[in-house]
């Protein structure tokens, strides 16, 4: 086990809790984050030896540097908490795009300031932020989720430029077929996006923890933005 530690904030289910044993894997620490305690430390005590669990809900962002006052030395930061919403300019919820808005735009900020003195202020420090392809290809109720995703682009942007030498970078998932949100769809509904994909395949977990560890490893990459979506933009 190496002395580097990577938090992956949303890392305990889906494709945060793929990265979070990726992480394992490759020998480093990891902290997971999800809101609640219980559940969080039982996840990371079933990834194994050198995980451990806090509790954190970032659509809370005045509670975030209390919740991780007691992690030490960073090397490295996946923000891979999201939540799906359904929100029409025709039918809106102000509660629930700000919400959003808030976890994203506002959390995803306010952990890494919250960070920034135990981020290794060096080259071989990744950030890697989660955005998706709704940003454009947007679908029938993604006002909010479009418009985040689209402020993950700039957020991207002016933070590699404020936190160099560390590099900041994000990933754009599009629809990932092995994902607990997509796997229980019916056939139809995933046969339907597998024939807007070039290969007829949709992207999987392992495609996107892949390129996770990609951002975090690769120090010549900084303010980028990487699509995993089996070239689903091309057709």
């Amino acid at each position: 086990m190496s002395d580097r530690t990577i938090i992956v904030v949303g890392g305990t289910s889906g494709i945060g809790l793929e990265i979070a044993k990726d992480v394992i894997a490759h020998g480093d620490r990891v902290i997971i984050t999800g809101r609640d305690r219980t559940r969080t430390e039982e996840i990371a005590a079933g990834i194994g030896p050198g995980a451990s669990g806090i509790a954190l809900d970032i659509s809370e962002p005045e509670t975030i540097a209390e919740a991780l006052r007691p992690v030490g030395a960073v090397h490295g930061l996946v923000l891979a908490a999201i939540e799906r919403d359904a929100n029409s300019a025709r039918d809106y919820s102000i509660e629930r795009a700000r919400r959003l808005v808030v976890l994203k735009l506002v959390g995803y900020t306010e952990t890494i300031h919250t960070l920034l003195d135990r981020l290794d202020p060096s080259n071989a420090t990744g950030i890697v932020l989660f955005g998706g392809r709704a940003k454009d290809l947007p679908y029938p109720g993604s006002t909010t989720v479009s418009t985040i995703n689209g402020g993950v682009m700039g957020l991207t942007h002016t933070l590699a430029l404020e936190l160099a030498p560390m590099r900041v970078n994000a990933i754009h998932p599009g629809i990932i077929g092995d994902s607990p949100f997509w796997a229980g769809k019916p056939a139809g509904v995933l046969e339907g996006y597998e024939n807007h994909t070039p290969g007829g395949k949709l992207a999987t977990m392992q495609d996107v923890v892949e390129t996770t560890r990609f951002l975090l490893d690769n120090r010549g990459i900084s303010g980028q933005h990487l699509y995993v979506d089996r070239g689903s933009a091309l057709i």
